[in-house]
């Protein structure tokens, strides 16, 4: 498998429809059309349900059949328990709220995996290309459920996985922004620019975006020119050509 750039749309639902538009739009155009990936979010937050919207489902499918992948993306999205420990670190300094699967217990986490899958197939009209739980967080619990599924690929931080072999398919950090404060908002712009110059030689590399990335002028302005520095030296593929049947491998 030569060289490869991995590009993904967090938190897909009708919640964000405006803001999933414009990163949409942003990417094809950088990208020389829908070469990524979408982490869709069954009902976030119990506010926004795509079970019933007839009209998102559709967009869903249209994505889908225009080379969108599709993965399930939690399906709350929110945390409700309560951590200690490693994972009461993890909850409060590497998401706010939002590592739903850091603390579920192996049968609710299972049965969210289900319930999403089932949901956005549905509305799809074809199987997802995998799971990736919220803010990349996995408990022991849900990686228990995610070993049992048969979910082709899975993703945290720093790899992509096989998780019915645990077969490790990519390896390195994934680049994404962080919105919610005006340090961590200078931070990750740091980060991204390092890795604009740094991180060419890594074999497969991830670019993740989310919608509250479209709130801060200066995160697009970041998000643009590193898609346009990786894009400009490998191709933009699919998570999917990192399986061992992929035609890109054989």
């Amino acid at each position: 498998m030569s060289k490869l750039l991995l590009a993904s749309i967090h938190d897909v639902g009708p919640r964000f429809e405006r803001e999933v538009d414009q990163l949409a739009e942003l990417l094809s155009g950088i990208l020389g059309g829908p070469k990524f990936a979408m982490l869709v979010v069954p009902d976030h937050w119990s506010e926004a349900p795509l079970a019933g919207n007839a009209a998102f489902q559709r967009r869903l499918r249209d994505w889908s059949d225009s080379g969108v992948e599709m993965f399930v993306h939690g399906w709350f999205h929110k945390d409700l328990a309560e951590h200690s420990g490693a994972a009461a670190f993890k909850a409060k300094h590497m998401t706010a709220g939002e590592g739903e699967f850091l603390g579920l217990p192996r049968e609710v986490a299972a049965q969210r995996m289900d319930d999403g899958r089932k949901l956005i197939e549905d509305a799809i009209g074809r199987e997802v290309a995998g799971f990736i739980a919220p803010a990349w967080l996995y408990g022991d619990g849900a990686m228990a459920a995610l070993a049992e599924s048969q979910f082709a690929l899975a993703e945290d931080h720093m790899k992509v996985w096989q998780p019915a072999t645990g077969a490790v398919l990519a390896k390195g950090p994934v680049i994404t922004w962080a919105s919610r404060s005006a340090g961590r908002q200078l931070s990750s712009r740091m980060v991204a620019a390092l890795a604009r110059h740094a991180l060419h030689l890594q074999k497969v590399m991830r670019i993740a975006v989310h919608p509250g990335d479209t709130t801060v002028p200066a995160l697009l302005e970041s998000i643009a020119a590193t898609f346009r520095a990786f894009a400009a030296r490998r191709p933009a593929g699919r998570y999917a050509d990192l399986l061992p049947n992929a035609a890109s491998n054989t």
